[in-house]
């Protein structure tokens, strides 16, 4: 099995099927803390180098300049057919009311410039208060949080895809009961999870749930996230891991590209996020090369369940993890 998904992963731009039959690009563009000003230049750019499958959200605030992009180089006349860009884009937290959800859609297809998108994810499974604020606080910091169930908010997401407007749907940041929850009801059912993953968190019980179901895994911050803003001191650098050091000497490529290839191998999609060109162009040279099996093995056994991506906040001068009192917070289960 392996050699043959070795053999289809050799044409640059390669790609996953979705349970609609809908094609995902295995490498996609992040754009999380992509500032604005960098992240049009940036999309073009990746564009400009064969890339796909652009990943946003309307809570990165950068919607508004990749649809300049987009509409400089996508749609009739232009370089790439908008049938060829797998676009995705993420509700945010504080439009989960059902009745939200649509005016939530249509604000990101408008900033994007875009008739539609390829996949609509449910950012988070916890609510804020709705509104136009990203991040209602209570005075003394803490989030103001709404109680609506994700599997309402799941309901009106249905409705997107029957009025044509997304063509896939789908969850981030869902541990397994939770996916479980949504299918439960779901009509239209979940085409992606995406969650944090690599070799230090490298979720194979997840993973392994949802290829069970028929869910694509697309992994964020799959080199590690150095740029984020809570660093811990003394946390593991990924990027300086030996035994992916050894692998990049070995095969003529950067550390990064080998975590890439392995993600890619067991059917991950990653959105690396760059704003560098040598970096973006990089990131997608990993169509090349084959990692054997025990390779694949060794970087799966790195897994020290490093989670680099907790949302912190600072509260009576404690930094907390910011959500965790929620009761749909993702990450008190073990996956």
């Amino acid at each position: 099995m392996l050699g043959g998904l070795r053999a289809k992963m050799s044409a640059a731009g390669d790609f996953v099927a979705l349970h609609t039959g809908q094609k995902i690009p295995l490498i996609g563009l992040g754009t999380w803390k992509s500032e604005r000003g960098q992240v049009k230049e940036a999309v073009k750019y990746a564009l400009n180098v064969g890339y796909r499958h652009i990943d946003c959200a309307a809570a990165y605030s950068n919607e508004v300049e990749i649809g300049e992009a987009f509409q400089e180089c996508v749609g009739p006349n232009k370089v790439i057919k908008r049938e060829d860009l797998f676009v995705t884009s993420k509700l945010w937290n504080t439009k989960h009311h059902p009745e939200d959800v649509e005016p939530a859609l249509r604000k990101t297809l408008g900033d994007l410039k875009l008739d539609y998108l390829d996949l609509y994810l449910m950012h988070w499974p916890h609510a804020f208060e709705r509104g136009d604020n990203l991040f209602p606080k209570n005075p003394d910091n803490t989030m103001r949080y709404d109680y609506t169930d994700y599997k309402d908010t799941w309901k009106a997401m249905e409705k997107l895809v029957e009025k044509g407007l997304v063509k896939d749907i789908g969850l981030s940041n869902f541990n397994s009961r939770q996916i479980d929850d949504v299918l439960s009801v779901a009509t239209v059912k979940p085409a992606v999870l995406q969650v944090e993953c690599h070799p230090y968190l490298a979720q194979n019980e997840l993973i392994a749930h949802c290829q069970k179901r028929g869910l694509v895994v697309t992994a964020y911050s799959p080199l590690g996230s150095p740029d984020r803003m809570w660093k811990h001191p003394d946390e593991p650098v990924l990027l300086e891991e030996p035994g992916i050091k050894k692998l990049a000497e070995k095969y003529s490529k950067s550390p990064a590209q080998i975590i890439l290839r392995w993600q890619g191998q067991r059917k991950v999609v990653a959105i690396p996020k760059s704003v560098t060109p040598a970096r973006i162009q990089q990131n997608l040279q990993v169509f090349d090369f084959s990692l054997t099996e025990e390779e694949m093995s060794h970087i799966g056994s790195l897994n020290k369940n490093w989670r680099y991506i907790v949302p912190m906040i600072t509260v009576n001068g404690k930094l907390v993890a910011r959500d965790a009192g929620h009761p749909h917070y993702p990450f008190n289960d073990p996956y």
